[in-house]
């Protein structure tokens, strides 16, 4: 039985949480600064490392306050290193390597784009609200990472044994969604927005194009956005040279419906596409979604239409940025004999890789 404390700090999400033997889910307690960045657009950094500063101890003591849990109770620190903002990422870092020396705990380094695969593991909770798979994916495992900063599609033989199948050469998905956002005047966070505004759409308005890639599954997200803004410079009557920022007013709001939902619908068939490929070939026990964007019913709609398997998706507040996604995976460090880090010399790598 092993009890972990789990710290994710990497964007603008300031959360902990404790997991029990890598499936139980003993607490999580998430503050987000979101409000903050809603006025810019996108997270400004500094206002995100300055967030985690105030709300990095509290988080911890009521993650650990609702598992019922002392220190004693605590078996390891796992803690996100990246990818992620350098600022934000330095605060989770200095704060679990200070614990593991004072609290003498072993620290885990966790990579965050692994770390939303590993919600899927949770399948019990004390907790009201959350409803988790009925049971662990088995391996072979197919995951899809799609969030605002990665787009990836892995293949896990078994635990810390995995193999990139490929990755987006531009934007990420959910950074693309943002883009599009701004474009059509929609407020930040883009999928949610742009999500909303489809549901008024004909998504088959507008034929965007999807990249073609050399690596055969590799993504690209830059073409449909440059399509999306030349489509919306044609429907207003000007030529390539008129200012995106402008768009926003003189589009209507069916014009902004019909761009959405033709967006979504590429962009989301995009990585489908390559996801199924990927089935065909590997033919996985399990597939499993991870990131923000795994909340998307448009990509939860066509993953279901076109794959032979059922995926049993994570709670809903597991697919954002979570101390429990990093606590489940540190359970699994622990528990299978991988390296601590070392508490006196862990850094962050704000542009850390599968």
């Amino acid at each position: 039985m092993v009890k972990v404390l789990g710290i994710e700090t990497s964007c603008d999400e300031t959360s902990a949480a404790v997991v029990k033997d890598g499936k139980i889910l003993l607490s999580v307690v998430t503050l987000t600064s979101l409000d903050l960045h809603v006025a810019y657009g996108g997270v400004v950094p500094e206002i995100a490392a300055r967030s985690h500063i105030e709300s990095i101890t509290p988080v911890i003591e009521q993650a650990l306050e609702q598992a019922k849990c002392t220190w004693n109770d605590i078996d390891a620190i796992a803690v996100t290193y990246g990818a992620g903002l350098g600022g934000s990422l330095l605060v989770g870092v200095m704060t679990a390597r200070t614990l593991a020396i004072t609290k003498e705990k072993p620290l885990y380094a966790i990579n965050h784009v692994e770390g939303h695969i590993y919600a899927n593991f949770l399948t019990e909770t004390p907790l009201a609200d959350f409803v988790l798979p009925k049971k662990q994916p088995e391996f072979p495992m197919l995951g899809l990472i799609v969030s605002g900063g990665h787009s990836q599609l892995v293949l896990w033989r078994d635990h810390f044994d995995y193999k990139l199948l490929g990755q987006t050469h531009d934007d990420a998905i959910g950074e693309a969604f943002d883009k599009v956002a701004k474009i059509l005047g929609l407020p930040y966070p883009g999928g949610p927005s742009v999500g909303k505004k489809a549901l008024n759409g004909d998504p088959e308005s507008f034929n965007f194009p999807k990249a073609k890639m050399p690596g055969k599954y590799d993504f690209s997200f830059s073409g449909v956005k440059t399509a999306v803004l030349r489509t919306a410079q044609t429907e207003i009557g000007e030529d390539h040279t008129f200012p995106s920022h402008k768009l926003a007013e003189r589009l209507s709001e069916a014009q902004k419906a019909n761009i959405a939902a033709s967006f979504q619908r590429v962009a989301t068939e995009t990585v489908v596409d390559k996801t199924v490929l990927a089935f065909e070939e590997f033919k996985p026990k399990s597939v499993v979604i991870g990131g923000g964007v795994a909340a998307s019913p448009e990509l939860r709609k066509q993953l279901a239409e076109r794959l032979p398997c059922s995926i049993d998706y994570t709670d809903m507040k597991l697919c954002t940025d979570n101390g429990a996604m990093v606590a489940t995976l540190g359970c699994y460090k622990a528990t299978l004999n991988q390296p601590a880090a070392d508490p006196y010399s862990l850094i962050p790598n704000p542009n850390l890789s599968m």
